[in-house]
């Protein structure tokens, strides 16, 4: 009988501390169902509509370089590279007024990667002030890599050639990716040609453009005059070809209508 109650007694306790481990399993659950459905709740009441969206990028793409020496007969390029200047136009998809809720108190560019970077040369990205956009300058400053920060103005008048945007979305952000030294101390042997400095140059030096091509990815945060936080991640592929024409024929121009929403994240 002793040993009866005491097998009862161990029975027991097994099947109490199986109940009480699948009750503390379903307990955790329960929080951590509770927890995301707050979580997503909240989320969605902060993106119950869009206050900040880019809908349109424009491209320009083409290829300059730095020449080493030239004669009668041959023409040594130094530095051949390749850029695209880009502008990210930031709209706000309301009708309303400019409001604190739309118009931008900070803005920021962090987190750039190179998600298919080009077999050949050396990729960079850079702010480009706005009259300098299209023009072949090798930059030296204003890299953006691991974060950068844009100055915001509510002023009538502002020097675009720095990182500065309008608070009221007037100015787009313009960048420029380039990528040096595709091609260095290379020499061009036919000189009966004359050299143009545009993309046709990537064609006498034999680059081939699936060698150059890249996709880049980076995230945009804006802060309002709420205070409110907001982030979009912007994915882009380099443009190299386009209906039928490609850089060889001097240049790329290209206008992608986008849909980049800002998500409210504080």
């Amino acid at each position: 009988m002793k040993k009866k109650k005491i097998i009862l007694t161990i029975i027991v306790f097994i099947l109490f501390f199986i109940v009480f481990i699948l009750a503390y399993l379903l307990f955790q659950k329960y929080v951590l169902k509770t927890s995301l459905e707050k979580d997503v709740l909240s989320f969605a009441n902060k993106n119950n509509k869009t206050v900040f969206e880019i809908n349109k990028v424009v491209f320009f793409s083409n290829c300059d370089a730095k020449n080493k020496s030239s004669s009668r007969t041959n023409f040594t390029i130094e530095n051949l590279y390749q850029y695209t200047d880009i502008a990210l136009f930031i709209n706000h998809s309301s009708a309303e007024e400019k409001t604190a809720e739309n118009t931008l108190k900070k803005v920021s560019i962090r987190d750039l990667k190179f998600t298919s970077p080009p077999e050949m040369g050396q990729p960079k990205m850079y702010f480009k002030g706005l009259e300098q956009f299209a023009k072949s300058d090798l930059l030296e400053q204003n890299e953006i890599a691991d974060s950068f920060d844009f100055t915001i103005t509510s002023e009538n008048e502002a020097d675009l050639n720095t990182p500065t945007l309008y608070n009221n979305l007037a100015n787009p952000i313009t960048l420029s990716y380039i990528n040096q030294n595709i091609k260095t101390d290379y020499t061009i042997t036919d000189t009966s040609t004359p050299i143009t400095y545009d993309g046709s140059l990537l064609k006498r030096c034999n680059v081939p453009l699936s060698s150059i091509s890249c996709s880049l990815s980076f995230d945009i945060y804006i802060t309002n005059n709420l205070d409110e936080e907001f982030k979009s991640t912007i994915f882009l592929d380099i443009p190299l070809e386009i209906e039928g024409k490609s850089i060889y024929d001097y240049n790329i121009n290209r206008t992608q209508n986008t849909h980049f929403v800002f998500y409210r994240y504080k």
